[in-house]
């Protein structure tokens, strides 16, 4: 498994009127840890979408442990589950500064050929990278 950590202030734009992340917001956290991981990687999505190939999302859950707050640093780690094949799979945590679990989520994304607008393996390039982590 390859894994991949970011670090995330919370805004106060993030919040909701309690003070805690609005929980629509997991979801562009979880973006940002996708393609930091790629740019990790060596990979750059936006090259990626240039070239012809999209990842949009198939699957979304979270799990809320426990609430994120206006101020926080949250530790996000990003972790590829399997071998990507026409989807690529991915799992989160959010961390507070104490260790804290707060989030857990998991997003499917498949590939698509943007011309065509069919899924497609993933590209060498992505194989190449994740050989050997499973």
């Amino acid at each position: 498994m390859l894994s991949h950590k970011l670090q995330i202030r919370v805004r106060y734009g993030e919040t909701d009127q309690m003070g805690y992340v609005y929980y629509g917001n997991y979801a562009q956290y979880f973006e940002m840890g996708r393609v930091e991981w790629l740019r990790n990687l060596g990979i750059s999505y936006k090259r990626m979408e240039d070239s012809g190939i999209m990842l949009p999302v198939l699957n979304l859950n979270i799990d809320y442990k426990n609430p994120a707050k206006y101020d926080d640093l949250l530790t996000l780690k990003t972790i590829l589950l399997k071998k990507p094949s026409v989807r690529i799979e991915f799992g989160f945590e959010i961390h507070n500064e104490s260790q804290e679990l707060l989030t857990k989520g998991y997003t499917s994304l498949v590939f698509i050929d943007m011309k065509r607008n069919r899924p497609i393996k993933a590209p060498d390039y992505i194989l190449e990278k994740t050989e050997g982590l499973f």
